[in-house]
């Protein structure tokens, strides 16, 4: 009778949901998911939350294979020598591997007023709150949202769509990730739909009041519900647990998402940094990032050399209300390229995206081996060409004042 070897896996968001279940490959791993909550969080839908088209929820008993043990309960310590990790309800679990997969979240609120009298959204639990701030104002009463990467811009169209009076504060450009022309394509929705844009370089919030915000340019604009969207963290875990980390706190890990501290811990998804040069927060990053840590760990166990990771990415994807979407598409290295898919067609092929992510999840707890991904990033050529820039600046005799 072959040993069981004991694999936990922290963060049941979209990494450690396909990583718990494509360990299961092996029949000989028992997988343990530690999740703070009871249910499986889309991420990709919480403004839906916040209008009421979505719950932004799935079972954990439709996305989990049913031999994995579900404990809802919040990982404090992991003790790396010790291989064990102890838990906010006082008790500890013992592994032989780890996963790391504690996902992210929104950056701290640190402008003055922001913690007071904005409302952040990037946890299931600002759903319900935010939903009735949104209701307990008058119509025409004016909605800012603050921040416009993805989640600003769907936000504020999702809100404006529903007959909301939105402006979106930028702090900068608006979708910093979007080419030229599929940045025009946003704003035209957008206007559309009755948002107003302020962008350009003094549009950085610098306090937040009850009923206003005030900008860098000296603005003050009339709020009555304030929503903060800008910047992402991570948990500070592996801080806490004296894990090698990058600035804000992402293990560091190698091209095999192996942690550079210990062989036993391995990471994925938007918490891990792998060369100290972390891919793009997303799902689209997250999954494939999740299988290949199962992978590793896997290797580990049957004695192999783990594989470096290999996955693409294709673009991104942004809802712009109900009724209409821009898919700004890009090279396999994420170098956007001058290409998008818009209108309703696009509104059609993200809802198909959001779907098939929950879809490819609970396809891999039926069926664990399924899920398969997109490969060819170059990743490595990029990394190598990125150290054979940085050795030659360093190189370079410096001028002296």
């Amino acid at each position: 009778m072959s040993e069981q070897t004991n694999v936990v896996v922290i963060g049941g968001g979209y990494a450690g949901v396909i990583a718990a279940n494509h360990l299961r490959l092996n029949p000989d791993v028992a997988v343990t998911l530690i999740n703070p909550r009871p249910e499986f969080v889309e991420r990709i839908r919480l403004h839906q939350l916040v209008t009421g088209s979505d719950d932004a929820v799935v079972d954990y008993a439709d996305m989990l294979g049913s031999d994995i043990r579900l404990l809802v309960d919040t990982a404090q310590r992991i003790d790396a020598p010790a291989r064990t990790v102890t838990l906010a309800s006082g008790g500890t679990v013992d592994y032989d591997y780890l996963i790391y997969a504690v996902g992210s979240t929104g950056a701290a609120l640190t402008v003055p007023g922001a913690a007071e009298f904005a409302h952040p959204l990037s946890e299931l639990e600002h759903g319900a709150p935010l939903r009735e701030a949104i209701a307990g104002i008058r119509p025409g009463e004016p909605v800012t949202v603050v921040g416009a990467g993805p989640t600003g811009i769907e936000m504020a169209t999702e809100l404006a769509e529903t007959g909301h009076a939105v402006t979106l504060v930028c702090g900068g450009v608006l979708g910093p990730y979007l080419h030229e022309r599929g940045r025009k394509s946003v704003a035209k929705v957008m206007r559309k739909l009755g948002v107003e844009v302020v962008d350009g370089p003094d549009t950085l919030v610098t306090e937040v009041r009850a009923d206003s915000v005030r900008l860098t340019d000296g603005r003050e604009l009339r709020s009555a519900v304030t929503i903060w969207t800008a910047g992402f963290d991570v948990p500070d875990l592996a801080i806490r647990s004296g894990l090698a980390t990058d600035a804000i706190g992402r293990l560091l890990t190698d091209e095999t998402l192996t942690s550079i501290d210990n062989p036993y811990i391995v990471a994925a998804g938007d918490a891990s940094a792998p060369s100290d040069s972390p891919l793009r927060m997303s799902c689209q990053a997250a999954i494939p990032l999740g299988a290949q840590a199962a992978n590793t760990v896997l290797s580990r166990i049957e004695g192999s050399e783990p594989a470096v990771i290999n996955q693409a990415f294709t673009g991104q994807c942004i809802s712009l209300g109900r009724n209409a979407a821009t898919i700004q598409l890009a090279h396999f290295d994420d170098r956007v390229i001058p290409l998008y898919i818009g209108g309703r067609a696009a509104a059609m092929i993200k809802e198909t995206i959001c779907k098939g992510t929950v879809g490819f999840l609970a396809k891999e707890a039926r069926k664990p081996g399924s899920y398969f991904w997109l490969k060819g990033g170059k990743r490595a050529q990029r990394l190598a060409a990125a150290k054979a820039a940085a050795s030659d600046r360093s190189s370079r005799p410096r001028e002296v004042r």
